[in-house]
């Protein structure tokens, strides 16, 4: 839920380039925006076109001075892959509320064979907060479009935040394409079930 007055709520969304976490950040920022928060954000996507990493920081309150959180000040993360999440587990505090898509997407150096994938990703996240395992993949391809992934992860989110669930949906409406807003505002209704 939304911090006590005064306070600011930080958000970290991490994934791989292409998953929509751009665009996941720009829907948040706006439904707070809606609601009357302060927002602030930053967002590092150099290697997006790559399928490189990429994060934002999502930061609102009655008033924001910075959009960078600190290390260990993370009250949600937001991960659209599960190994992105342990990349960033310093922004984790220890009653941080992760939420996982329960996917694997293999670096390079895994590909290669250089490294293997770690299989314990789900315990070492826990030792930084309780951890959310959502299955949004899935979700998105019952909705025939896997692009859908982000809203999904978007609706599990909002059920951990006090923001009008019309803001959401007035949010979704001004940063997707007009064919697409009803499938993913069916999506983030979908990820709002998942939730608990």
């Amino acid at each position: 839920m939304r911090n006590p007055e005064g306070e600011m709520t930080n958000v970290v969304i991490c994934g791989v380039g292409g998953q929509g976490i751009i665009l996941a950040s720009d829907v948040l920022c706006q439904a707070a925006f809606l609601d009357g928060l302060d927002v602030k954000k930053s967002e590092v996507h150099g290697m997006a076109q790559r399928g490189g990493s990429v994060i934002t920081h999502v930061r609102f309150g009655d008033k924001v001075y910075s959009p960078l959180i600190e290390q260990s000040t993370c009250d949600y993360m937001l991960a659209f892959e599960k190994l992105e999440a342990l990349r960033y587990v310093e922004y984790l505090t220890m009653h941080s509320d992760i939420i996982v898509d329960d996917r694997e997407i293999p670096p390079m150096s895994v590909l290669v064979g250089d490294a293997r994938y770690p299989a314990d990703i789900e315990q070492r996240l826990a030792k930084y907060g309780k951890v959310h395992m959502i299955d949004a993949t899935n979700v998105a391809a019952e909705l025939g479009n896997q692009r859908v992934v982000n809203t999904v992860l978007l609706g599990v989110l909002s059920q951990f935040l006090d923001l009008d669930e019309k803001c959401w949906h007035d949010a979704i409406k001004q940063h997707v394409k007009e064919q697409y807003a009803g499938l993913n505002i069916e999506a983030f209704d979908r990820g709002r079930k998942l939730a608990g």
